[in-house]
């Protein structure tokens, strides 16, 4: 008797112990949310690419750095606060829980692409739900490589153009034959939607998201501090007007 009483204070203390944790990291994640900004929400999880989330964080994470513009807040969200571990191996501590009710309102969602964005994660009703919510009041929704399989597994592609990794563009197309694949495109902006096709062309996608918004010349700025050569007439793109 006495010993599962000493276990039940155990598993008291433990789930105590993980609630406070929690709090204090969702408190901390909050205090970085600077008012008028646009708020930008990364979803990760187990299996994320590194470039494709790190590629567009750097450069949305440098307006913060530029002058007279409405630059950008960039945290991560999950569905856990515990560390995910992407593909390559790096660990990292998600912002917000987003099965939770205290995220910031986002303004801009990117998806990177994860190991499973073409099967299981297709599968996470939890995952697309939050997604398709998010797309209620986001004023843009962005992928990058196979996080484009993502939005269009929620409906939200159907009547745009869009593009996804050059590797599994026929598995898209196949997938999701109602969709208007750009097959010679590294980036496509149709209405609110920005998908590009991973990788390197992440940052390129991620400087013409910064182009639209802030202009040729923070988008330049932004480039250069990344010694990265811009200019979007390079980049095969599709751009709906």
């Amino acid at each position: 008797m006495k010993a599962a009483i000493i276990l039940l204070l155990s598993i008291f203390l433990l789930v105590s112990c993980s609630e406070i944790n929690s709090t204090h990291s969702n408190k901390k994640a909050l205090e970085k949310i600077q008012p008028d900004r646009y708020n930008v929400a990364f979803l990760i999880m187990d299996g994320t690419y590194n470039t494709e989330f790190t590629a567009p964080y750097d450069i949305f994470q440098h307006t913060q750095f530029r002058k007279n513009i409405k630059a950008m807040n960039v945290f991560t969200v999950a569905n856990t606060l515990k560390p995910i571990t992407t593909f390559e191996g790096v660990r990292i501590l998600p912002d917000f829980d987003y099965t939770k009710n205290n995220l910031p309102n986002i303004d801009i969602l990117v998806i990177p692409s994860a190991e499973h964005h073409i099967d299981t994660d297709l599968d996470d009703v939890v995952m697309l739900s939050f997604v398709k919510k998010v797309d209620e009041k986001a004023l843009f929704m962005t992928s990058h490589c196979d996080g484009a399989f993502v939005l269009a597994k929620t409906g939200l592609l159907d009547t745009v153009a869009s593009t996804t990794f050059p590797g599994d563009l026929l598995k898209y197309q196949e997938k999701f034959p109602q969709l208007n694949v750009k097959k010679n495109s590294l980036f496509v902006h149709d209405g609110k939607y920005i998908t590009s096709a991973g990788g390197a062309k992440s940052f390129e996608a991620a400087l013409y998201l910064c182009e639209y918004l802030y202009g040729k010349e923070v988008a330049q700025s932004l480039a250069k501090g990344l010694v990265i050569d811009w200019d979007v007439n390079k980049v095969p793109h599709f751009i709906v007007p």
